[in-house]
């Protein structure tokens, strides 16, 4: 880039992509400090969301589900079976499958979670309106789509 070039931060495209992923970063650390004392991280929240919407998905899904490879997931996995949160267990049809779901205790876990989150978006997006909440959703649903294959 030489000097005259116009510099990114002069472009508004720039500016405000830059508000978003600062906003992200504010969200994270908010909510990784809100779950703390739940010993819960904001991947396992994750996990534990999906299952319970989606009781016996496979890793395979779970791992497609949450834009993580199949490693991460494998990894993640034993520490929340070790702490009773989820079981897994053998696709009838086909062994090689795992499917997931939730114990009672990793249910409860996650009721107390969802409250706390539902908190932290209660406030972060009281300064919205629905019209605009939707508008926000809609265009950070449109940049998943135009990134979802890189």
């Amino acid at each position: 880039m030489n000097k005259r070039q116009h510099l990114p931060w002069d472009n508004p495209r720039f500016r405000n992509w830059i508000a978003v992923v600062r906003a992200e970063k504010a969200v994270v650390r908010a909510l990784t400090r809100a779950l703390a004392p739940l010993d819960l991280k904001i991947g396992q929240l994750d996990v534990l969301m999906n299952l319970y919407r989606h009781p016996g998905m496979s890793q395979h899904d779970l791992a497609r589900r949450l834009l993580v490879g199949r490693s991460n997931i494998t990894m993640l996995l034993p520490q929340l079976e070790a702490q009773g949160l989820l079981e897994r267990e053998s696709d009838p049809k086909d062994k090689r499958i795992m499917r997931l779901r939730l114990t009672e205790k990793g249910e409860a876990l996650l009721m107390r979670a969802l409250e706390i989150y539902q908190g932290l978006i209660d406030k972060v997006m009281a300064q919205s309106t629905p019209a605009q909440c939707d508008a926000m959703g809609e265009q950070m649903r449109r940049i998943v789509e135009v990134l979802k294959d890189d």
